[in-house]
């Protein structure tokens, strides 16, 4: 079904695309910060609270995924087309409701979420969060688009849309806080514009008839109980397990602010390549998704079987080797870091844990575990993350670098004990193949 022409089509742009999703953040906070503390400040604490908005749509996309890629396996692209068309509906609903909440209530979201700030930092909140939540829309629309365009394996649209968009947003970012001085706001009207022109230019793509999966108006307007119950029994799940997870990473957060200055600034420029280091497993699971989704909505589980053991394979090269360049040029990136050499030395074992146990571990526990939701194993698949969750990450996290006092160094190991159960337990799910038992459609 996939030749390997095609699974380079499906890797090659997704992971270019990650990469352009993560360069945004960097470049907001790399050009705020010509502004003023309180800007940096202000997008800091917002773009905290943005990213767990960001993983529910990218839940409720993952979970349309799903379903359309299992009905184009099954050659219904009718059913394959209105899934489409149901999941842009549901998604404009829920994210302009979203949007509406936070937009009348955001002063005491606020005040609950970052207590008694400063004002300055207040302000800039509240002018970054305004124009964020304004393109909210826009960014859901374009999940619903991607998430189509991913499962026909038209990679490359989003991809080219997303160059485009960087363009758009870095050079907005430059003339709205170095020419038109706008501070927060200044990097926040670039990424209204430019999630708004991705959000169009995908949609119109997927609208196109040339597409034998596409979206139809008819199907937009309509409300099909049958298929949303289907896109959200896969989107809860996995929307729940997210939001689990962001709330383990705010307390490890706060278990990182006991350890000291230096520690803290470790962790900081740490956690900033440990995102890079992350970029080829979140790039491979959307590739499980399709390839793994078609093949159960066939009902060919020897091709689902073949599949899952040449992406864990592909994965697992890709993901130490990209680890290992990745930690390659972190003494570069650490001897720019304005911070002290005992915190420099520090980030430089930080990484090294995190990426020995992110190049090994989580082809396993993250992108395998796409592939099994993909296949309709989505219960076992949130129990056991978010079990490990709590049960691993937060406690190891905790014993190690709490109670042994073991640090920064302690909460590094702890995750990475995290990933290692996950990946074992995905494993012997997939050699069980319990996961063939599920039927989505």
């Amino acid at each position: 079904m996939f030749t390997n022409k095609d699974l380079r089509n499906l890797i090659i742009p997704l992971f270019i695309e990650q990469f352009l999703l993560m360069f945004v953040g960097i470049a907001d906070t790399f050009v705020v910060s010509f502004s003023s503390e309180a800007d940096v400040s202000g997008v800091s604490l917002v773009t905290s609270f943005n990213t767990v908005l960001i993983f529910l749509f990218t839940a409720l996309s993952s979970g349309g995924a799903v379903i359309i890629s299992q009905y184009i396996g099954s050659r219904n692209e009718k059913a394959a087309s209105r899934s489409a068309g149901q999941l842009l509906m549901i998604s404009v609903v829920i994210s302009a409701a979203m949007a509406a909440l936070i937009l009348v209530f955001h002063t005491q979201l606020l005040r609950l979420l970052f207590g008694k700030i400063e004002g300055d930092v207040m302000a800039a909140c509240e002018s970054y969060l305004w124009i964020t939540t304004l393109s909210l829309p826009f960014l859901a629309i374009y999940d619903a688009g991607a998430a189509l365009c991913r499962s026909i394996g038209k990679t490359n649209v989003t991809m080219n849309v997303s160059i485009i968009a960087n363009v758009i947003n870095v050079a907005g970012n430059c003339v709205g806080v170095f020419v038109l001085h706008l501070g927060a706001a200044g990097v926040a009207w670039p990424s209204l514009i430019s999630r708004a022109l991705s959000a169009a230019a995908v949609t119109a793509y997927c609208f196109h008839k040339k597409n034998p999966v596409r979206y139809r108006l008819r199907d937009v307007l309509a409300w099909d109980g049958g298929l949303l119950s289907k896109v959200m029994g896969i989107a809860l799940p996995n929307g729940v397990e997210n939001g689990v997870h962001q709330l383990v990473k705010v307390a490890l957060s706060s278990m990182v602010a006991l350890f000291g200055t230096y520690q803290i600034a470790a962790n900081g420029v740490a956690q900033s390549i440990w995102s890079l280091a992350s970029i080829m497993g979140l790039a491979m699971a959307p590739v499980y998704t399709t390839v793994i989704g078609q093949c159960m909505g066939a009902r060919d589980i020897d091709a689902a079987n073949f599949y899952f053991k040449k992406l864990n394979r592909i994965t697992l090269v890709l993901s130490i080797l990209w680890n290992t360049l990745i930690f390659a040029i972190t003494p570069l990136i650490v001897r720019y870091s304005a911070i002290s050499p005992e915190a420099k030395e520090l980030v430089i074992w930080l990484v090294l844990i995190n990426n020995i146990f992110n190049g090994l571990a989580y082809p396993f526990a993250g992108s395998l575990g796409n592939g099994l939701r993909a296949a309709g194993d989505v219960k076992f698949t949130m129990i056991v993350s978010i079990t490990l969750t709590i049960a691993a990450r937060l406690f190891f996290s905790a014993l190690f670098g709490l109670w042994l006092g073991w640090g920064v160094i302690g909460v590094a190991i702890g995750m990475s004990i995290d990933l290692v159960f996950r990946g074992a337990i995905f494993l012997w799910r997939l050699k069980s193949q319990k996961w063939t038992q599920f039927r989505l459609i």
